[in-house]
């Protein structure tokens, strides 16, 4: 553990998203404080201070990151796959993502069980995120129809979080799976409903 005095001199938010990912794999995130992070990252508490408000704060800065990761891979949304190959594509780039902190993310899920709270909390973020992978998939977001697709793309991408995170597997085919099969109820919903 690094004394206070031996401090790095720059390091990113992002990186340190990563270092909270890690010390909630190793501790549970319901259990890491802010002063884990800072001493595992080798930082002053003050420091940490400048890039999170707090621990929520961090789960919203690893959203952030995560939508900023698919949103680069897919910059051009031409092509002549439908919507909902699109949108299949994009939350699978999500899913594929995700798996590079798998541990980590599976810890913040897990102590969503015990304090609900953080959860909640990020309840909005999450929403923002799959409005950004609506866009990303060429679908509007705007108006009374476009926040019912944000919502029900909510429902979709948490229904498929929770096979994600049971499929170890390396071509994570039961989340390719409960995605194709919920995207297919949530469309036929849609239509249903003229969103």
């Amino acid at each position: 553990m690094a004394t206070k005095t031996a401090k790095k001199k720059s390091i990113t938010k992002n990186e340190l998203v990563v270092v909270a990912l890690d010390v909630a794999t190793e501790l549970g995130w319901a259990y890491v404080t802010l002063n884990d992070i800072a001493d595992k990252a080798e930082i002053s508490l003050a420091c940490l201070h400048d890039h999170f408000d707090d621990k929520s704060d961090i789960l919203v800065a690893l959203g952030r990151m995560i939508d900023r990761r698919v949103l680069e891979s897919f910059e051009d949304i031409g092509g002549e796959a439908s919507t909902r190959d699109r949108l299949f594509d994009v939350l699978m780039e999500r899913f594929d993502i995700l798996n590079d902190y798998r541990d980590g993310v599976v810890a913040v899920l897990h102590s969503f069980r015990f304090d609900p709270k953080d959860a909640v909390i990020s309840a909005p973020h999450l929403c923002r995120s799959m409005a950004w992978m609506l866009e990303a998939s060429g679908v509007e977001t705007n108006g009374i129809k476009g926040g019912a697709k944000i919502v029900g793309i909510t429902g979709v991408y948490l229904k498929v979080l929770k096979v994600w995170k049971d499929d170890t597997s390396p071509d994570l085919g039961k989340t390719m799976a409960a995605l194709d099969k919920h995207l297919e109820q949530a469309e036929r919903l849609a239509n249903r409903f003229g969103v």
